[in-house]
């Protein structure tokens, strides 16, 4: 059964139950509702919950578990004279899980019966020639050790979700006759559906939680399988950022880093002080009408996604900057790709994120602060300048961290605005890279996670989220004690 039919049976069980448990709790109290103890709509919620909750997370558990659990036991029947030189049984069992997918889409298709897609045999059948003829290209000919693996994936994944949905439908239907059977009117149904919701927000913190580790975990392990190949040394002190595939590379990161900070720099310098001279007008001198009106305007730019602002910075930002620096200009630039070029447009889409923190900063100052000053005979623009900026001051430190974490991490806009030179230059009309981009660039295409070309990627993104995890901890700690100062 479809996982997608799966759950819209859970969730018509867990709508009958709901109707059930309520009329059976007020069916008990002969229609008599201060006989219970809940509201009858906590009935109804309870046998809900017990219905679907626990269904629910057992479907979501197999679902994760089912491909790890089956990827061990198909990669162990697969011999080692199938993985030939310059593979790994990693890549192998990728190409084994296509071929799979690509038998499955002939059935489905009626390009094959399930009984040859089950039985045939490489030797006899040109599989690559069939599958394409589907939609699904393989790079190579598909071997009879390939194809058994395949047939054995399709064979486990079918049995696997015939028992997943045999599993998940009796704990549904379980849960839903138990909670139905307790459903009584003394039973305390409000108490048991507020713990529900409270595990279950505990369990949405936990995943949260979890996730963020196993990233760090994710890149800790590969970092370490880089290091085990790359001299860390060269890494964080080399000059030259040359990758090569073919070996002989230089993969030092300090080119890359320049580029990073530099590019952070400008656009830093673009939109701290555009976006806190807005944040001060809207929040000490635009009257209430005129930022209602401002302040979403000036947030639309928030929502842009970055790849549009990349386009604009290939577009209109770089042909404009060549034009007025290049060589019909002072002759600085050679093209439109450049540190200035990402710099200015990156600025642009930090506005909306520095005036919209500083705004929220500035109006947490106490208007009893304000109104003292002004109360002893100072102007608005020195109350500002004396009284609100100091005490928001490091607030906004705290936000301008934030914003400079973000612009680290920008990816989009440098791809298509800083060109790809990986370099140490003061010269902001110089073509250069970031730390994003090349992790782009080194993880696109088929990547040999063997080599450390490929893993020097996990490398990067350690340094880059060492960085910013560095000045996010800085920029809560200054908010921090901002709020401990002024509250």
């Amino acid at each position: 059964m479809p996982v997608l039919w799966l759950v819209l049976i859970l969730f018509a069980l867990g709508a009958l139950g709901f109707v059930l448990g309520r009329r059976r709790a007020l069916g008990g109290a002969g229609g008599d509702i201060r006989l219970l103890h809940s509201l009858p709509a906590y009935y109804g919620t309870n046998v809900a919950l017990v219905t679907m909750v626990p269904a629910f997370f057992l479907l979501g558990v197999w679902l994760l578990a089912q491909p790890v659990a089956i990827d061990a036991r198909v990669s162990a029947l697969l011999p080692d004279a199938a993985i030939s030189e310059g593979m790994t049984r990693d890549l192998v069992m990728s190409d084994v899980r296509r071929v799979a997918e690509g038998l499955d889409k002939a059935v489905a298709e009626g390009e094959m019966t399930h009984r040859e897609a089950r039985d045939i045999r490489a030797g006899f059948t040109d599989i690559r020639n069939r599958l394409g003829a589907v939609g699904v290209a393989l790079g190579s000919n598909v071997g009879a050790p390939e194809l058994y693996a395949a047939q054995r994936y399709r064979t486990l994944s079918g049995e696997g979700r015939v028992a997943m949905t045999a599993a998940v439908l009796a704990l549904a239907l379980g849960g839903f006759a138990l909670s139905l059977i307790r459903t009584t009117p003394a039973y305390r149904a409000r108490n048991s559906v507020e713990a529900g919701i409270r595990y279950a927000l505990i369990f949405a913190a936990t995943v949260a939680i979890l996730t963020t580790i196993g990233i760090v975990l994710s890149l800790i392990f590969n970092t370490i399988d880089f290091f085990r190949l790359y001299p860390a040394r060269d890494f964080f002190f080399g000059t030259t950022w040359s990758p090569s595939f073919g070996g002989g590379s230089e993969l030092g990161i300090l080119p890359l880093l320049w580029g990073t900070f530099y590019i952070s720099v400008i656009a830093l310098a673009v939109s701290v002080p555009i976006g806190l001279f807005a944040a001060l007008y809207l929040s000490e001198y635009a009257s209430s009408h005129v930022r209602a009106i401002a302040k979403p305007l000036l947030e639309v730019l928030a929502g842009i996604p970055t790849i549009v602002y990349g386009l604009f910075a290939l577009l209109t930002v770089g042909p404009l900057l060549l034009k007025v620096f290049g060589q019909d200009g002072v002759g600085l630039m050679q093209a439109g790709t450049a540190v200035m070029t990402a710099g200015l447009v990156m600025g642009i889409m930090l506005i909306p994120f520095v005036s919209s923190l500083s705004d929220d900063i500035i109006n947490a100052v106490p208007q009893s602060m304000r109104d003292g000053s002004l109360g002893l005979g100072a102007t608005r623009s020195e109350t500002v300048k004396q009284v609100v900026l100091p005490a928001a001051l490091p607030g906004i430190v705290g936000a301008i961290l934030l914003a400079a974490s973000r612009a680290i991490g920008e990816t989009m806009i440098v791809v298509l605005g800083a060109g790809a030179a990986a370099k140490l230059s003061m010269n902001p009309f110089d073509a250069m890279t970031t730390v994003t981009a090349k992790i782009v660039s080194q993880l696109t295409g088929d990547a040999d996670f063997a080599s450390p070309e490929a893993l020097v990627a996990f490398a990067l993104g350690m340094t880059l989220f060492v960085i910013t995890l560095g000045l996010n901890i800085l920029a809560l700690y200054i908010v921090r004690k901002y709020r401990e100062q002024y509250e």
